[in-house]
This record gives structure tokens, C-alpha cells and sequence, in this order.
């Protein structure tokens, strides 16, 4: 099993760090995990293109996390792709798809006209809005879903992916959450979010204190991320999704190292790592773990 971190960023514009958006490899089949701002060009320079992808898993309705989907289903059109688009999410699901469908019909129906390519199948959509429990379980691939705290927002969840006995799990939006920490357990990698709490002064004109305490809530912050890691008793930490995407790396990785004592990696776009192997890259840069415990 491979993932391949995509974007790493928030809301916030960077060039550096695209929106939330993750890839997962397994068995043969390919899963996006969110699609947030950049995703359909990350794809591309991940060696994958949208057309091929065989399912999406939306965390949460968060704009950061979805803003990208109609570009990703009008790219795979023009990729050549031929059959439904599956996308699995949480109750409020069908209608963001939907509604994003029907905002571009008149658009769409222009294209297909126009450009006359072999298959409008890309455009018909297989959606499954998703609770708590087993999502996925085909071709040799399982995936559950957990519930987070990600409050106020109601549905909101992590994944976690199984094949070939190998364990990764993507913790979505989420404040310390004792769920996912039991999903984790023993997992191969656990790819987290990150608040940075010591890098979101008050701006006058930007945000307050009140802004940055509501921002922090429903976060895991950078001196928590580590316990959690710990408690899951991660092989691997991959610290993903970072509020905000400019900060001191060796400071975060202090703070972190500080809880847990295993490897732990500083997520950039487009770093993977591959469970059978245990190497993570990231262009042309190599780190082999070691043997799996």
C-alpha cells in the first residue's frame, strides 16, 4: 500500500502547500481522500490521473476539503475516463453533488455537444453518503470510516484504509479524538493534521483571539498531535494539513518528538510513502525506515 500526500495545506493560499487532498494505492485500485484546491494537477505530477481514480472519500463538507471536485470530474472527462464517478461521504453529500452537477449543466451540455467525445459516463455520479463503520470492502481493500470531533461541524471522519495486511489511517478535521486513536491502533502510518498554535498571532484586521480559539477547537494542536500518535501506537507519523502552512520546522518537530518516540515526518506535497517498504520519498529525497517491528 502507497499514499501520496497531494496537498498539505488549509484554506489559506501557499503555492507551496495545495488544498487537503491525499492518494492511496492499493491492490491495484487508487482512492482519493478529500479534493481540496490543486488536487487534479497534484494527481498528475503523483503519476495518477483523475480519470483512473476509483473512488473519492469526502472527511468532511468543508470548502478547503471539496473545492476542486467539479474540476476533477470535468478533467477526467478529458482524460478519457468512461464510467461513473464514485464518491463516498458524509450525510449532506448528494446534495453538494448534486447541486455542483446542476450549477454546470447548461456549461456541460455545451461540451458535450461541442466536443463530441466517446462517453459522457464521467459525468454520472455513484453517490454514498456514509456513518460510522466499513465503507469499503472490495477488491482486497477495506475502508472505515471513524467518526472525529470536528464541532460545529456535524459528520465529519477519518479513514482508515487496510490491505495486504497493512494499516494507514487519515485522521480528517479533528480536534484529540479517542475514536481515532482506537481505529489507529498498530497502524503502519497515520498521516494527522496539525495546528500550529504557536504560529497564529493575533492580526488586527485578519483575526482576533476569538477567531484563532475557534480555529483551535476543532484542530489537533502541534504539542497534542505526538500523544496521539503515541497512544495509537503509530509505526509512522506523517503530520499532513498544517494551520497555517508557514512555520519552524524544528520547532514543530521538537514539540512533537517530545510525545512520540517513533519516525516522524514533516508531510510536504507529493511526499509518499509505501507501506512494503517503508521508504519515504519526496523529490528524489529517500528515507528508509528500517523493517517493520
Amino acid at each position: 500500500m502507497e499514499l501520496v500526500l497531494l496537498g498539505t495545506g488549509c484554506p489559506q493560499c501557499d503555492p507551496d502547500r495545495r488544498g487537503p487532498s491525499n492518494l492511496v494505492r492499493a491492490r491495484g485500485l487508487s482512492f482519493l481522500v478529500d479534493c481540496g484546491s490543486g488536487v487534479t494537477q497534484r494527481l498528475v505530477e503523483a503519476g495518477t490521473k483523475g480519470a483512473e481514480l476509483d473512488a473519492l472519500f469526502l472527511t468532511h463538507l468543508h470548502t478547503d476539503h471539496l473545492v476542486d471536485f467539479y474540476q476533477l470530474v470535468i478533467s477526467g472527462w478529458h482524460q478519457g475516463r468512461a464510467r461513473p464517478v464514485r464518491v463516498f461521504g458524509p450525510p449532506g453529500t448528494r446534495a453538494f453533488v448534486e447541486g455542483t452537477m446542476a450549477l454546470w449543466a447548461a456549461e456541460r451540455a455545451q461540451r458535450i455537444a461541442h466536443e463530441r467525445r466517446a462517453s459522457t459516463a464521467a459525468f454520472d455520479m455513484d453517490v454514498t453518503e456514509i456513518a460510522p463503520g466499513t465503507v469499503w470492502d472490495a477488491g482486497g481493500v477495506r475502508v472505515t470510516a471513524v467518526a472525529v470531533a470536528h464541532q460545529p461541524v456535524r459528520h465529519a471522519f477519518g479513514f482508515v484504509f487496510e490491505a495486504d495486511g497493512y494499516k494507514v489511517v487519515f485522521s480528517g478535521d479533528t480536534a484529540y479524538s479517542k475514536a481515532l486513536i482506537a481505529a489507529a491502533q498498530g497502524c503502519d502510518a497515520l498521516v494527522h493534521e496539525c495546528f500550529l498554535h504557536t504560529e497564529m498571532p493575533v492580526v488586527p484586521g485578519v483575526r482576533t483571539a476569538e477567531t484563532v480559539a475557534a480555529v483551535a477547537s476543532y484542530h489537533t494542536p502541534s504539542d497534542q498531535v505526538g500523544r496521539v500518535a503515541r497512544e495509537a501506537e503509530a509505526r509512522v507519523l506523517i503530520l499532513n494539513h498544517f494551520v497555517p502552512t508557514r512555520f519552524d520546522r524544528h520547532l514543530l518537530m521538537d514539540e512533537v518528538s517530545g510525545h512520540f518516540a517513533g519516525p516522524v515526518a514533516i508531510g510536504e506535497d507529493l511526499m509518499r510513502y509505501d507501506c512494503a517498504d517503508r521508504r519515504l520519498t519526496h523529490r528524489g529525497f529517500v528515507v528508509n525506515l528500517g523493517r517493520r517491528a
